[in-house]
């Protein structure tokens, strides 16, 4: 039987950016996740059980990381045995040592082995730190190649952000890494009505699936860092934008052939990767 936690009992905390998915939305939420025997689940702020119960009723086995230590301590008395709750900062705990000990469980009537295993996030973001947190699995995800996806809640400009294509003022630095290790998928969206309380803005729920890099990326550090100095400047040139970076710029835009004077919104995945292998080539020391 599920025993959520009643939203009354807890106040929200703003600091934590809570806002408790009602539980018909979270019905829908998990259709969409479409759990099968084999998932071992990585919940990201479970809250108040929402996701987290009907997840747990399919026996996957469910790491739960949540920060509020007042939500920790009211769902360890709450969740079956396959869920384990882990207090903490998902953006500063390894999670992967806690995932890769889950076995999975029987599911839905069928048996599942260690070599079936499929890790995959699901969650609430909070909106205060969802950026961040996109960024959090991608970097564990280019560490450890574990996850399949990430069926997650966020902010609808977050969403939009994530599926802007190039030449849009949605497109910027989230958009492009998250295209390089992941394909982006609208599930879902929500008005503010489906929380407690409710946001001020609307929602959607979204699914990454984690897969080989789109293009080629000899040096990701070097990747990374050259968009983010691009996108920190947008209303500038690429000429200028890049400067910053590096001295040799002016040479690297026309090796690559791209005119200097576009914006770096411009760009397509493809000619900001060859930006960074020509920026890298550069960098490396001559073979004697």
């Amino acid at each position: 039987m599920t025993r959520l936690l009643r939203p009354s009992s807890h106040r929200p905390r703003k600091r934590f950016g809570q806002h408790f998915l009602a539980q018909s939305w979270a019905n829908k939420v998990v259709a969409a996740i479409d759990p099968r025997p084999g998932d071992v689940f990585l919940e990201i702020g479970p809250g108040s059980g929402a996701l987290t119960f009907p997840l747990a009723a399919t026996g996957a086995p469910i790491l739960a990381i949540e920060i509020d230590r007042d939500l920790v301590a009211a769902l360890a008395g709450r969740v079956p045995t396959n869920v384990t709750i882990l207090s903490g900062d998902i953006l500063k705990t390894d999670v992967v040592a806690f995932l890769t000990g889950l076995q999975p469980q029987s599911a839905f009537g069928a048996s599942a082995t260690s070599a079936d295993r499929r890790f995959r996030v699901v969650g609430n973001l909070p909106y205060n730190i969802s950026t961040p947190l996109l960024f959090r699995l991608i970097e564990l995800q280019r560490q450890h190649g574990l996850f399949v996806d990430a069926t997650v809640m966020l902010q609808r400009e977050v969403a939009d952000r994530l599926v802007a294509r190039a030449g849009s003022k949605a497109y910027g630095v989230l958009t492009v890494m998250t295209s390089v290790f992941t394909r982006v998928t609208r599930l879902l969206d929500l008005p503010p009505t489906a929380f407690s309380p409710p946001p001020k803005v609307r929602s959607s729920v979204v699914r990454l699936n984690f897969g080989a890099p789109a293009v080629r990326i000899p040096d990701e550090a070097l990747f990374e860092q050259m968009t983010k100095a691009m996108f920190s400047q947008r209303r500038k040139t690429l000429g200028n934008a890049l400067k910053a970076f590096d001295r040799t710029a002016p040479a690297i835009l026309a090796l690559a052939a791209i005119d200097p004077r576009r914006r770096p919104e411009t760009l397509q995945v493809t000619e900001i990767a060859r930006l960074a292998e020509l920026f890298a080539a550069a960098r490396r020391p001559p073979v004697l």
